[in-house]
């Protein structure tokens, strides 16, 4: 092994194949770290080993540097921070967007309910139509009990002559009105302790019926209910149980009975009207009675009407 030279023993061309050598290695290490740096490069190529003989200054690298890795890092920052900026700027155009769907769905809900209802108020008005008042049923023409005086020429017997004779017919047909079938809740007594009345209560109040008592008239309500019970009797024959209806005052009582239990009304009012006032019977919305007999006694051209209401439990 051959012992290495000192630089003051080495010849100029040793020393210059070293210079070159060095220099070469220096270059390479600079390519190194460049291509690391991701700078371009470009350079002469390396001297031969041969090239002794002449000296030329070492050639000069062109570094060619678009971007320095700080500027390139820069870069990227501005470019994702843009990038970031579009993105939230579309999120919020799209937020927006689903804002506008969302009021534009709710007007549409709010619109179809409006035509909903619209609509139900169109045909609930078609549905509805103009309440008639019904024509009242006839029942009677002139108000029950009316006789002739038991003293005039023949006696007593039905007051034909109260009737308009154009409604004589009716009055005919009405009295063949069958009698409804008996039920627990209609009236079969009747007490007035201010008159010492008490009688029988029989269905209708017709001529034959009044014989029997005192006539209930058809269609009117049973005792305790919402409605008039209409009852009439004679004052000057068959009994005279209505006799002492004008001694009546408001206040005085007036039981009905059934076949269940009793009924207390009390006197409210006493009226003398014409035999046509059969507006007397019409029904009413809370419990009445109304009581009805021919007036004056023994002579029989009026009524005498007396009201009572339900007393209070």
């Amino acid at each position: 092994m051959s012992k290495p030279k000192r630089t003051e023993d080495l010849s100029e061309q040793e020393l210059r194949r070293l210079l070159l050598e060095k220099r070469r290695l220096i270059r390479q290490e600079r390519l190194e770290r460049f291509r690391r740096t991701g700078r371009a490069l470009t350079l002469s190529p390396d001297l031969p080993n041969e090239a002794d003989e002449t000296w030329h200054p070492a050639p000069r690298v062109k570094v060619e540097t678009p971007v320095t890795p700080e500027g390139a890092e820069i870069s990227e920052n501005v470019h994702q921070t843009m990038h970031q900026r579009r993105r939230r700027m579309m999120d919020r155009i799209l937020v927006g967007v689903e804002i506008l769907a969302l009021v534009g769905l709710l007007g549409v809900l709010a619109n179809g309910f409006g035509l909903l209802q619209t609509l139900n108020q169109e045909v609930l008005s078609a549905l509805q139509q103009e309440t008639l008042t019904p024509t009242p049923l006839i029942t009677a023409v002139v108000l029950p009990g009316g006789h002739t005086p038991p003293t005039s020429v023949g006696g007593a017997q039905f007051n034909e002559a109260e009737i308009p004779e154009h409604l004589r017919p009716l009055v005919q047909s009405l009295a063949n009105v069958p009698v409804p079938t008996a039920s627990p809740g209609q009236a079969v007594r009747i007490q007035i302790p201010a008159i010492n009345v008490d009688a029988p209560v029989v269905q209708g109040d017709n001529w034959e019926a009044l014989k029997k008592g005192v006539g209930q008239a058809f269609g009117t309500a049973n005792p305790g209910e919402n409605g008039n019970v209409v009852l009439s009797a004679h004052n000057d024959i068959f009994g005279e149980i209505f006799r002492d209806l004008d001694r009546l005052h408001p206040g005085d009582l007036v039981i009905l009975y059934t076949m269940q239990r009793q009924y207390v009304y009390v006197v409210t009012e006493t009226r003398i009207v014409e035999p046509t006032a059969v507006e007397v019977m019409s029904q009413t919305a809370n419990p009445t009675i109304t009581l009805i007999s021919c007036y004056p006694y023994m002579v029989d051209r009026q009524r005498i009407v007396v009201f009572a209401n339900l007393q209070n439990p």
